[in-house]
C-alpha cells in the first residue's frame, strides 16, 4: 500500500533514479492560507548535500503544486505536489543490477514483484520520504499554532544526550549539522559520524520527537491509538528498528506505584510517564516518543552476498550515501507526527459535528 492516514490520507509515487517524487493529499480542509515557504523549509531540512555528514547528492528539492491550492488558499480538492529528481547517477548502480546487497531490500523486492528498479534502490530509497516531509509541512498547518513538534538526536551509536528534553532548549536544534540541541554531545556525535564515515562505514543511533499543545480526546480507543498510529508511521521510515513512548521499555522495569501519573486539581499530571497519552488518547500533557535508527545498509567497502543466481560474489557501495541517517531523519520524524496528529484531529473534528 502507498498510502498514509485515514481521514487525511496521502498517495505517493515516484523512486529515487525516476523523473520525479510526488504524491496526492486528500480530505485537506478548503479555504487555509498555505504557507508555501514554511512546508520548503522542512524540505530544505530533509535535503541532500547539506553538510560533511550527510550524502552529497544536491537536490534543491523545490516543490510544485499542481492542485488544490488557488491564490494561496487550499480548495478543499486533492492537493497535488511534484518534487523532481535533479541529480541522480544511475551508473552507480550498474553494478548491482543482479546482485544483492546485504540487509537491502533487493531480495525481497524481487520475491515480491519479480522485478525491481536497481538504480538507487528504486521505491526501498529513503528519497521516497521527501514526500511524507512535503506532506507532513502541510498538514502541520491544519493544527493550531500552539501544537508545536520538536525532534532531535538523542544517540548516535554509544554517545547519548543524557540530559533529558525539559532541560533542553529545543530552539537549538538546527543551529548544529547533527540536530542535537545538547552542544558538546553535539560535538561527540559529529567526530563520531565522521570518523565512521572515514572508515567507509555507518552508525545508527536514536531520534527524541516531542509535541506540545495537543489538547486532550486526540485518538482512538481501539485499533486507532494515537501511539499505535504514531508507532506505524515511525515504522514506516527506511532504517527504523524500533519504537517507544512515554516511559516506554524502561517503565517495563517499574512497580505501578512508581509508575502512575497521578492528577493535579487542573487534571494535568504531576508526573508524565504515561507520554501524554493515556487509554490511546491524548491527555493533554506533552507527547513525547523515541525511534530507534539502523545503520544505512549501503557501505563503502566489501562484502561478502551472492547474485540472484546463487553465485557468490563482493559487493561495495559506489556514490554518494548518508554514513548516519539521523540527521536528514529529524524533520522526517517531525512530519510525520504532525500528518498523524492532524490526520485524528480531523477525525475528532468529524466525531464531534
Amino acid at each position: 500500500m502507498f498510502t498514509l492516514g485515514h481521514f487525511l490520507t496521502l498517495s505517493t509515487f515516484g523512486e529515487s533514479h525516476g523523473a520525479a517524487y510526488g504524491g496526492i493529499i486528500t480530505n485537506f480542509p478548503a479555504g487555509l492560507q498555505v504557507d508555501l515557504q514554511a512546508v520548503q523549509h522542512q524540505l530544505d531540512r530533509r535535503k541532500p548535500g547539506q553538510s560533511a555528514l550527510v550524502t552529497q547528492r544536491k537536490e534543491s528539492d523545490t516543490i510544485r503544486f499542481l492542485s488544490g491550492i488557488f491564490e494561496g488558499k487550499t480548495t478543499g480538492t486533492p492537493i497535488g505536489f511534484i518534487i523532481e529528481n535533479e541529480n541522480q547517477k544511475s551508473k552507480d548502480y550498474d553494478h548491482l543490477k543482479d546482485h544483492y546487497r546485504p540487509s537491502h531490500a533487493d531480495f525481497t523486492y524481487d520475491q515480491k514483484f519479480g522485478w525491481r528498479d536497481h538504480r538507487g534502490g528504486g521505491k526501498s530509497s529513503a528519497r521516497e520520504t521527501i514526500n511524507w516531509v512535503a506532506a507532513g509541512a502541510l498538514a502541520r498547518q491544519i493544527l493550531p499554532k500552539d501544537i508545536e513538534f520538536h525532534a532531535y538526536v538523542s544517540s548516535v551509536g554509544d554517545i547519548f544526550c543524557e540530559k533529558p528534553y525539559q532541560q533542553l532548549d529545543l530552539s537549538k536544534i538546527d543551529l548544529n549539522d547533527v540536530r542535537c540541541p545538547d552542544e558538546d554531545t553535539a560535538r561527540k556525535m559529529t567526530e563520531k559520524i565522521k570518523a565512521v564515515k572515514k572508515e567507509g562505514n555507518t552508525i545508527g543511533g536514536t531520534i527524541t520527537c516531542v509535541i506540545k499543545g495537543v489538547p486532550a480526546g486526540i485518538g482512538e480507543p481501539v485499533f486507532g491509538k494515537l501511539q499505535a498510529e504514531l508507532a506505524k508511521a515511525m515504522m514506516n521510515i527506511n532504517a527504523a528498528k524500533g519504537f517507544e513512548y512515554g516511559s516506554g521499555f524502561c517503565g517495563a522495569k517499574m512497580t505501578g506505584k512508581d509508575h502512575n501519573d497521578l492528577f493535579n486539581a487542573d487534571f494535568s499530571t504531576k508526573t508524565n510517564l504515561s507520554g501524554g497519552i493515556q487509554g490511546g488518547i491524548s491527555n493533554g500533557m506533552t507527547i513525547y516518543f523515541r525511534v530507534a535508527f539502523k545503520p544505512v545498509a549501503t557501505i563503502l567497502r566489501p562484502q561478502e552476498s551472492f547474485d540472484k543466481n546463487g553465485n557468490p560474489i563482493l559487493v561495495e557501495g559506489k556514490g554518494r550515501h548518508d554514513p548516519c541517517v539521523l540527521p536528514r531523519a529529524v524533520p522526517i520524524v517531525e512530519n510525520l507526527a504532525a500528518f498523524v496528529i492532524a490526520d485524528l484531529f480531523l477525525i475528532n473534528q468529524i466525531r464531534k459535528l
